[in-house]
Order: C-alpha cells, then structure tokens, then sequence
C-alpha cells in the first residue's frame, strides 16, 4: 500500500480529538480532518482524499461501529481502511470484528507512536483495490500507559 498521507477521524471528546490530530499531524506528518460524530463523518468522507479512517467505538447518537457500517456504503468506501480507537477490551469488541476494521488501538495510546503505529497497519494492508477484505484477525495494539 502507498504512503499514509491524510485520515478522517470521528472522535466525540475534544480534547482527545485534539491530542489525535496534533499527534498525527505534528509528529506523524499526516492530514487530519476532524469530525465530532458520525454524521459529520458521513458528510465529509470522500474515498479519494482519505486513506483511513480512524474512528472511536463508542460516540453518542451514531456509533463507530454503525458509523464504518455506513461508511462502507458510500461510494469508494469499502475500499478505505478503517482502524478503531477504543478503551473497550478485547472481548468487548466481538461484534466491531463484522464491519471489517483493519485494525483497534486501545486507550490509552502513546500519542508519540500514534502516528507510526497508524503507519505499520496502513503499510500491513493488501492494496486499496482490495482493501475491502482487510485483515482476517483485526490487531489490537499493546494498552501502554504515558504522562
């Protein structure tokens, strides 16, 4: 897969929304657009601009989950890989492996390996034409803890 150059996130806190987009954009040189919700996901994806999604599980009104399902509708779509962010564990997220996420970091992240961490599972992906399949076995990144 080419380079990761630009990633919708959908998360609902503000100021996590923001340490994401500073950690991408700052440390990891990738575009960031920013969406509150779903809905406003919805609104501004476009599969030509964005080569990942990176989303939160659990947002009020539309979740992450119902969020990718619908994703994946839109035209180009299926095609855009997406990776959940989440503090929920492992055993929770059963039901998140039927919308074919590439990929879930767990909360808390490293925000200074965020971005390189996005890299590595963008990069472990099969081309975008195919991207649709994702991985069988979603990746679970390492809870680690940072101050």
């Amino acid at each position: 897969m080419g380079e990761l150059r630009h990633v919708l996130l959908v998360e609902d806190e503000p100021d996590l929304r923001e340490l994401v987009r500073l950690a991408l954009s700052a440390v990891g040189r990738i575009e960031v657009t920013v969406c509150a919700d779903g809905q406003t996901a919805l609104e501004t994806f476009d599969a030509a601009r964005h080569d990942l999604v990176l989303l939160d599980v659990m947002m009020p009104g539309m979740d992450g989950p119902e969020t990718l399902r619908r994703l994946r509708g839109l035209p180009g779509g299926a095609a855009v890989p997406a990776v959940f962010l989440t503090a929920r564990t492992r055993t929770d997220l059963d039901g998140v492996d039927g919308v074919a996420a590439a990929a879930v970091i767990a909360k808390p992240f490293d925000p200074l390996t965020l971005a390189a961490d996005l890299h590595a599972i963008y990069q472990a992906l099969p081309p975008r034409d195919r991207a649709d399949d994702a991985l069988s076995e979603p990746i679970l990144t390492e809870r680690r803890s940072w101050s």
